[in-house]
């Protein structure tokens, strides 16, 4: 047997063995939440508020605020990383480039505890003030630090997907005589889009998945936002905040129904950059 056969047998099994530990963590949290879903159902779940003295266990409002969050986080963030893409790839003087580029590549390694930490002491006295002297945890704050926090993926990814363009066709934009922003309009976004598309869906992922940020910062409130200034808890935050309780109580049964609805969700998203793959879009 060769090496290359030997090789092509290791990472088969390595896949292999990915792809069932993944399955296996969906069937012990399917096995651990079980009770919990036939008490109330999973709509039942999906559905009320969390009101565990009334016997109600319901992550509506989680769920709700999880998603808002991410969305709002992105709709902070993209502008911001589309922006820093556009000058490291095109826009910048080249020294410029680079060291935007080592800036970028350094704040990705940053623990998430350091953005968390340092917003508890900059950034919320600030949301205070905004907020009319409330607590300044909320999902407005969350949102600001979790947008830098998946900035530097996305401008990693949008950059290799603009440096992907080829060369031929800003030769022959040169040759037209198009200015850098031509360029970039008209030449780079339309060719870089299906990998620009890649990097929001990461940063989406890596928003719905985040712990640390929303729980030191969303004010971890079980009650419905009516407003992005209002504090509210998030998945992740739930499973961290409950995972001190009585194990066989139903409180710790609903941090498996969150990380079902977080792993569907996170599947939801790898299907969807594996669909784009095939239609050859990504």
């Amino acid at each position: 047997m060769n090496f290359a056969r030997v090789t092509e047998r290791f990472f088969s099994l390595a896949a292999w063995s990915a792809a069932l530990l993944t399955s296996t963590i969906l069937v012990l949290f399917l096995y651990l939440g079980l009770p919990l879903l036939e008490n109330g159902g999973l709509e039942t779940i999906l559905s009320a508020p969390w009101q565990p003295e009334q016997g109600l266990y319901g992550i509506r409002s989680m769920l709700e605020t999880t998603l808002l969050l991410a969305l709002t986080s992105l709709v902070i963030s993209v502008p911001v990383s589309l922006g820093c893409a556009f000058l490291i790839t095109t826009l910048a003087p080249v020294r410029l480039r680079r060291i935007l580029l080592v800036i970028t590549r350094y704040m990705s390694g940053i623990p998430t505890v350091v953005y968390g930490f340092v917003a508890l002491f900059v950034l919320v006295p600030m949301m205070r003030t905004v907020g009319d002297g409330g607590s300044g945890l909320s999902i407005l704050t969350v949102a600001l630090v979790l947008g830098l926090l998946v900035a530097p993926t996305m401008i990693i990814f949008f950059t290799a997907a603009m440096q992907r363009v080829p060369a031929g066709f800003l030769l022959a934009a040169d040759a037209l005589g198009a200015s850098p922003v031509q360029k970039l309009l008209y030449i780079i976004v339309p060719q870089a889009w299906p990998g620009l598309l890649s990097g929001i869906l990461l940063g989406l992922g890596r928003a719905l998945g985040d712990t640390m940020i929303s729980l030191m910062l969303a004010g971890n409130a079980v009650a419905e936002p009516e407003s992005i200034l209002d504090s509210a808890r998030t998945l992740t935050a739930h499973i961290g905040l409950v995972m001190a309780t009585d194990v066989d109580s139903m409180q710790f049964k609903s941090i498996f129904v969150c990380g079902i609805v977080l792993y569907v969700m996170t599947t939801i998203l790898v299907l969807l950059l594996r669909f784009l793959d095939t239609k050859k879009i990504v």
